[in-house]
């Protein structure tokens, strides 16, 4: 026949000599797992770092996490089932003390199993732009990247005027993938569509224009047309995406009150954007130079109805 638990004696030794046991397996658990990341480090070689450290510190703190977990559990198991109604209170209090806690590393979960994001993608989190240095149960580090000019208003605003980087280094708790969304520019289809509008007067040879615009995209993003079909193939697999998608670069032309406006669309390995950018400018500056077309701004227009007639009053 088995006795009731007694409570008296839970609370003094028997409960005592379980909490050292506790605190002593969560001790070998940090030890042995910083060990074998030590070991990992120093047996991968310099070309295997990166990625393949990353996931091997990961897979070692979630093995750790796990083996004292269910040590902890085991050890208390026989004593757990004389108070599962305390037990039960004592746990709904510390998950809403925790709420945050534990819904990060429930995000945390989602992100690995979901494969959203990994170290070394560039991505959008939480209203922080960067590329992804470290991915932990609670945060994911991002080292901060600048703003492109359309992005100047977004928040928070950067001095870098360009997907570089600023240099600052942001924590995001991993809960915020619940309320915000992630864009990722490179873990799917590691390229972008962007644009360069440039503006010509109504005089000048807007189909000269078009094509230097052309030949210095076509000539820099030659090499990119190889790389990005197989890779929109592969996300066809993935993703429904109707339609054709057009990677060849194309000017469009919109005519407003003061010039022609050419926005020349064209497919860019991201990161790498600002520096074919770069480069397409420099082409097509020199190629508007030697065509001899000029840049257009906006202007006012007065036109004048009738003479004015100007007096000068004669000082006395």
């Amino acid at each position: 026949m088995r006795l009731p638990v007694n409570y008296g004696q839970l609370s003094g030794g028997n409960a005592g000599s379980r909490f050292l046991l506790t605190v002593g397996i969560a001790l070998v658990a940090i030890v042995v797992s910083a060990v074998l990341r030590r070991t990992a480090r120093a047996t991968l070689a310099d070309g295997e770092k990166g990625r393949t450290l990353f996931w091997t510190d990961q897979g070692i703190k979630l093995l750790a996490l796990g083996a004292f977990l269910l040590t902890v559990a085991l050890l208390w198991s026989g004593e757990l089932k004389g108070i599962g109604g305390a037990v039960g209170v004592i746990g709904a209090g510390v998950a809403v003390a925790l709420q945050r806690v534990i819904t990060s590393f429930a995000g945390y979960l989602i992100i690995l199993r979901g494969k959203v994001f990994s170290v070394g993608d560039r991505i959008t989190f939480g209203g922080v732009r960067g590329d992804v240095i470290g991915l932990g149960f609670m945060q994911t580090t991002v080292l901060e990247m600048g703003q492109s000019p359309p992005e100047r208003k977004e928040d928070p605003a950067t001095w870098v005027r360009g997907r570089q980087y600023t240099g600052r280094v942001v924590r995001v708790t991993n809960d915020k993938i619940f309320d915000f969304p992630v864009y990722n520019f490179t873990r799917e289809f590691p390229f972008v569509w962007d644009e360069i509008m440039l503006p010509i007067s109504y005089d000048a040879d807007s189909r000269r224009a078009e094509a230097i615009m052309l030949d210095a995209a076509r000539k820099r993003t030659a090499d990119l047309m190889s790389e990005a079909t197989p890779a929109l193939d592969r996300l066809r697999k993935v993703y429904y995406i109707e339609g054709e998608i057009e990677l060849e670069p194309r000017v469009y032309m919109t005519i407003t009150d003061n010039y022609v406006e050419l926005a020349l669309r064209f497919l860019s390995r991201e990161p790498g954007v600002r520096s074919l950018k770069d480069s397409l400018y420099r082409d097509i500056l020199a190629g508007f130079r030697n065509a001899h077309i000029a840049f257009a701004s906006t202007s006012t227009a007065i036109d004048v109805q009738h003479p004015v007639e100007v007096r000068v009053r004669p000082a006395d």
